[in-house]
């Protein structure tokens, strides 16, 4: 968990999500740091198995291409309770996440003006408030996720752009009474 928590190294998993292979070099231009510092955080996302060497698609062996070895990730917060330390570390990443999130946002809304109209009407930042059981929780986060999985496995293509899905599905208020 420490080792993704740091916001250059979900930066750098983020960017080989979205934009495929690549190298430090190119990596490094994309995310606004040195090369020999995206190169060492590579190395820490590849020792965790975030990331793995790629094929050049050049031929050319003198450069190392990275890609994601997955294209998400996720965990349970009630797998990391058992220590004071696991929890520690799966906080230090949800936070980051969470911080991540804010800042998608408020990219897309600084920059929304430049976009097409029809994009800008697409796109949709909601919150409902529910009143729901856990159980009915889970299948609600199973729903989601089923719908938003069958859009990311459309190829790329003309006319489509990349899209951050944030969902969160977060308990509010007190804690419910049996």
């Amino acid at each position: 968990m420490l080792a993704l928590a740091h916001p250059l190294r979900l930066h750098l998993l983020g960017a080989l999500r979205a934009m495929g292979p690549a190298t430090a070099t190119i990596l490094a231009e994309r995310v606004e740091a040195s090369v020999p510092l995206v190169s060492y955080h590579l190395r820490q996302l590849a020792a965790n198995g975030f990331i793995e060497q790629a094929e050049s698609p050049t031929g050319d062996g003198r450069e190392r291409w990275w890609r994601a070895s997955h294209q998400r990730t996720s965990w349970s917060r009630v797998d990391f309770l058992d220590t004071p330390e696991r929890r520690a570390a799966e906080q230090a990443l949800s936070l980051e996440v969470v911080r991540r999130y804010a800042d998608a946002a408020e990219r897309w809304l600084e920059r929304s003006d430049g976009w097409p109209r029809e994009w800008v009407e697409a796109a949709d930042m909601s919150d409902w408030i529910v009143n729901v059981t856990p159980s009915e929780l889970r299948a609600m986060r199973s729903e989601i996720g089923a719908v938003i999985e069958r859009y990311a496995s459309q190829p790329k293509g003309e006319g489509r752009a990349l899209v951050h899905a944030i969902v969160n599905l977060l308990p509010r208020g007190e804690v419910p009474t049996r």
